[in-house]
């Protein structure tokens, strides 16, 4: 009888572990409500595996990406860096892509090829995505391998521009390099957000120069050893796609219409992190509290974000101080003191997450019918 419970206890381990090691779910998955006109997808455009400078084989960036519900990855390797050459030789800059793309084969996650051009400062690093041939972005000088990425109808983006080992003093150093992609066509968007670092003073270049803003994890090691076990999620750009394809995606990249979003900070233009924060936040209910003119109002948060918001009404609270933050994908009643009995409400809260400028939080309505 004993050995035959030790046998049932065995089988049971060795399912559970089977179970968590070929899951492709994770404990907390990232989710964040499509717009108006638009479906939101989840991107992570800036990774790397051991064909760069990377810790893993592609297959596991993938796992990772369907594990943390993404729908778009993009591998964008070193170009000019590779020091795991001589143990993993490969002439072939396109092999890591090529290997994540059978992976994914079977799942709902969009491979995009990608590559990093590595160039030291002012230059700096930056990923051309959707291109079709990494190898011919190899080149001798900078100037080629972004025209190469142009011919090849290449979204090309400024990586860490304010990483301390090429900006000293953390800030990004702006050149006439730059300034002479984007007038060639041949620069669109810029990381605001690379790692756990949320750069402003590139977050003002993106909105000076126009170019999409940008959110990424840029992964070498492990996604839960980097960022899950610390209590954190991994850096994401929020895209705002007509459909859900690769050519929608590449569509609206070039338009830019993304936030960049870590943990609970977004960070985008006004008129895509309001509609974005407004979706994620739920009305459930709305009612007076017996014979009193105290509205309560039930609240979701139905992102992975939690929300932090600051009273804009002329009302106040009751039962809450004036900044208040709902968990992520849970409720909160909200007390409002209307002082007489309203047909109907604006709630009207400071996102104090979320900046649309520098230094600039947006303030998000909702109206509210009172039955």
């Amino acid at each position: 009888m004993q050995k035959l419970r030790f046998l049932i206890s065995a089988l049971f381990l060795t399912q559970f572990v089977f179970g968590q090691l070929h899951s492709h779910k994770a404990s907390k998955t990232l989710n964040y409500p499509d717009i108006d006109g638009y479906i939101t997808l989840k991107t992570d455009l800036h990774q790397h595996s051991v064909f760069s400078d990377g810790d893993v084989w592609p297959t596991l960036r993938v796992q990772e990406a369907l594990r943390d519900n993404l729908d778009v990855i993009s591998l964008t390797e070193h170009l000019e860096y590779q020091p795991h050459k001589k143990d993993i030789p490969h002439p072939d800059r396109n092999r890591s892509y090529a290997i994540a793309l059978k992976e994914a084969a079977a799942h709902d996650l969009l491979i995009i090829r990608g590559a990093e051009i590595t160039r030291a400062a002012p230059i700096g690093h930056s990923n051309a995505v959707f291109i079709s041939d990494a190898n011919a972005l190899v080149a001798k000088d900078a100037v080629t391998s972004f025209e190469m990425a142009k011919k090849q109808g290449a979204f090309v983006f400024w990586n860490h521009p304010a990483w301390h080992a090429q900006a000293p003093k953390g800030n990004p150093i702006w050149s006439d390099f730059q300034d002479e992609r984007i007038k060639n066509g041949e620069l669109h968007g810029i990381e605001v957000i690379n790692t756990g670092d949320y750069a402003e003073e590139s977050f003002a270049l993106a909105l000076k120069h126009n170019l999409t803003i940008m959110g990424t994890s840029d992964i070498h090691g492990l996604i839960d050893w980097d960022y899950s076990e610390k209590g954190h999620q991994r850096p994401i750009t929020l895209v705002f796609a007509k459909e859900r394809t690769k050519e929608s995606l590449k569509e609206a990249l070039f338009k830019g219409r993304t936030v960049a979003v870590f943990n609970s900070l977004f960070i985008g233009k006004s008129e895509f992190v309001k509609p974005l924060i407004q979706s994620g936040i739920t009305v459930q209910k709305v009612n007076y509290i017996a014979n009193t003119s105290i509205l309560e109002i039930t609240l979701k948060n139905t992102t992975s974000s939690d929300l932090l918001f600051e009273n804009e009404m002329d009302y106040n609270f009751y039962h809450h101080p004036p900044v208040f933050e709902i968990p992520a994908e849970t409720t909160l009643i909200l007390q409002v003191k209307t002082l007489k009995k309203l047909d109907a409400l604006e709630l009207k809260l400071k996102a104090l997450g979320a900046y649309i400028a520098p230094k600039e939080h947006p303030i998000i309505h909702w109206d509210i019918k009172v039955k």
